[in-house]
């Protein structure tokens, strides 16, 4: 930035949210209601986010025949070994609790004729516990009801279109608040401006956009895992990337997530010949794990020498009034649901690893926080199991926000770094979209579904030379920023991804394909003068025994 911060306009409060999703929204709400003053910072506009997109539900043990510890049960299962028990108790605990809450804050859900809740199967989950909105738009619907009571709240301010830079810091290495960049009018010209506060808490979500195929939406750069790592904060189980197995895959369309649920209720997966195949792979077959799924996909695609297999619903019931959304989309393309199989393929879809924070949100960072899915609490382990997210993102941000308020603290002025005089614009100019398009194109290929030592150095040596040159051409603008940042943060999930050398949930290492029992530890990974420094760290056990 070519000017001093002190110049800057100055906004305050005892609460910063960065993201405006499920996680961000509880946190403020919960915080607001304690009495505290919030700011909420949208990158875009508030409903712009991954919450919105969500099409699967919200896992909670609310039927006749299900129970919490059921529910922990199954998340600790499809943890393999790096779901912290204690995290995982606390969270499917409060879930039914935080069903009700939203009920009250207006939130609709699917019912039976009966008026009981229609509860959806997905793959991990022993018995069906999944609530669903307008069958595949519980994200829109759950996103709709936060963001309303948000907006109705005196004491919660949105500022939209507002892209978070660099954290800022005290004399004592807390962190005080922000440097951000909003956006003024139509015209895409934009104005660096300052935010303060006593806490502020990360909520920016995951960052499916540094890989060629992803369900997020195209803000999803992992803007708050870089400016944590840049701040000093740990980073944890970043190999961990979750693939969803089924996107609707056609040239030129975009790439439309295809629900879980479609295959609980019936849908099967074949390859080009018509074969279903994930018999072969698993013994739940096409409800098996999201990892083992998206994998299977991926070997037959690679055996087949097709870009894609295909979703059969012809076993659905009613397709089309079951997915409303689904067959409006596929009919634009000349599709019939039902009738028709669907091209489809796998896509990144969920960080399982973020910054490494305690169900209070709390980090190696004093007044730094984390929450959803830009958090690593342990609660996911080395894979995420359907509709534990949107669950995660309610639970954690209303726990965070009831709690932060607790850490008394006057809001300190940051200390001010001091520029260098010489503001000259580099010589070079980068041309940000092709690099966009290599780094999509390098971590989809080396660091994506299958992984190996050889292809994650080749990545790494590259993501190194790109960061070099990029920290000092790179302009000070949101696409500036957001390039920056999808960098370093594949510099890190690359990094992680090389040190954990056997295959676990969503890490897959075509060299090391087995599980090793001793590896059952989070990887910690963090900043330092000479670069990244990646160490592992025990999985407190389980005092506990799950049903």
């Amino acid at each position: 930035m070519p000017y001093s911060l002190r110049r800057l306009p100055v906004f305050r409060a005892d609460v910063l949210v960065v993201g405006s999703g499920v996680a961000g929204l509880a946190t403020a709400l919960s915080a607001a209601e304690k009495g505290g003053h919030v700011m909420v910072l949208c990158k875009g506009r508030i409903a712009d986010t991954n919450t919105h997109y969500a099409q699967g539900g919200i896992a909670a043990a609310v039927g006749p025949n299900d129970d919490v510890e059921l529910h922990a049960g199954d998340t600790l299962r499809l943890g393999y070994g790096i779901s912290e028990a204690q995290v995982v108790e606390a969270i499917t605990a409060a879930a039914p609790e935080a069903m009700d809450w939203l009920l009250e804050s207006g939130m609709s859900f699917d019912r039976e004729p009966s008026g009981n809740f229609s509860l959806g199967m997905e793959g991990g989950h022993r018995l069906p516990r999944i609530l669903h909105s307008g069958g595949t738009a519980t994200g829109k619907e759950l996103q709709r009801v936060l963001a309303a009571r948000a907006q109705q709240h005196p004491h919660i301010d949105f500022y939209p279109n507002t892209t978070a830079v660099e954290l800022l810091k005290d004399s004592e290495d807390v962190v005080t608040g922000l440097v951000a960049l909003t956006r003024q009018g139509s015209d895409g010209t934009f104005n660096p401006v300052l935010f303060e506060a006593n806490s502020v808490v990360l909520a920016t979500g995951g960052g499916g956009q540094i890989f060629r195929e992803t369900t997020n939406p195209q803000l999803a750069t992992a803007d708050g895992l870089a400016m944590a790592l840049r701040a000093g904060a740990v980073l944890q189980d970043l190999e961990f990337v979750q693939f969803h197995p089924t996107i609707l895959y056609l040239a030129g369309a975009a790439r439309f997530l295809i629900s879980e649920v479609v295959r609980g209720e019936g849908a099967v997966l074949r390859d080009r010949n018509g074969v279903a195949f994930m018999s072969a792979f698993h013994p739940d077959a096409d409800l098996a794990p999201r990892d083992v799924v998206s994998r299977a996909i991926f070997r037959r695609m690679i055996e087949a020498g097709d870009t894609n297999v295909f979703l059969d619903l012809a076993k659905v019931t009613n397709p089309e009034c079951r997915f409303p959304g689904l067959a409006r989309i596929a009919s634009e393309f000349g599709i019939q649901i039902g009738a028709d199989p669907i091209p489809v393929r796998p896509a990144v879809h969920y960080f399982v690893g973020g910054v490494a924070a305690a169900l209070d949100g709390s980090t190696n960072v004093d007044g730094l926080y984390a929450v959803g899915e830009c958090a690593s609490t342990g609660f996911h382990g080395a894979n995420r199991m359907g509709s534990n997210s949107l669950l995660e993102g309610l639970v954690h941000g209303r726990l965070v926000g009831d709690r932060i308020l607790d850490r008394k603290r006057s809001v300190r002025r940051f200390v001010a770094p001091n520029l260098p005089d010489d503001h000259r614009a580099p010589a070079a100019e980068l041309n940000l979209t092709d690099m966009t398009y290599s780094l999509k194109s390098l971590l989809w290929r080396q660091v994506g579904i299958e992984r190996d030592a050889a292809g994650l150095a080749d990545a790494q040596e590259r993501l190194d030379t790109w960061a070099h040159y990029l920290e000092r051409l790179g302009p000070f603008t949101p696409e500036g920023v957001e390039v920056m940042n999808m960098v370093q943060v594949a510099q890190a999930i690359t990094r992680s991804a090389s040190f954990r050398e056997e295959s676990r949930g969503a890490h897959f290492r075509s060299d090391f394909p087995d599980t090793d029992p001793d590896w059952r530890v989070h990887s910690r990974l963090e900043s330092t003068g000479n670069g990244l420094r990646i160490s592992p760290e025990l999985i407190p056990d389980s005092p506990r025994l799950h049903k």
